[in-house]
């Protein structure tokens, strides 16, 4: 009976020592790439190009993988002013530069966002 306590005890504390590791090694890695990287400064848009594009998005299984990470995607374009997505509703409305980007343009970003075949537009309206 002992011995059986003693394995389990050791394999707890080696578990808990090698999760330890990971979770440091990630911290690391995270405070690494966030001092290397200097926030993106965007051009100010003139009134006179700005253009709204709304769109259904289909295939979005969550809101924090999926709809964040297609948001988060069409924000760092360049010329994109806003872009909302919202899971729920299955919308995404984008404000953009008309003479940067197109409503194209922005759907198959959001195709790529995936493999190509997860995320389908429709209903652009703009």
């Amino acid at each position: 009976m002992n011995f059986t306590k003693s394995i389990a005890i050791m394999a707890l504390s080696s578990l808990s020592l090698v999760s330890c590791k990971d979770n440091k090694t990630e911290v690391k890695t995270e405070t690494a790439s966030t001092e290397t990287t200097a926030p993106k400064v965007k051009k100010e848009i003139a009134a006179a190009n700005l253009q709204t594009a709304s769109f259904t998005i289909e295939g979005m299984t969550c809101a924090i993988g999926c709809a964040a990470t297609i948001q988060k995607e069409l924000t760092a374009l360049d010329g994109v002013q806003t872009a909302k997505v919202d899971f729920d509703k299955k919308l995404a409305t984008v404000t953009f530069d008309k003479t940067i980007q197109t409503p194209e343009s922005l759907t198959k970003i959001v195709q790529a966002t995936g493999d190509g075949k997860t995320y389908k537009v429709s209903n652009m309206k703009s």
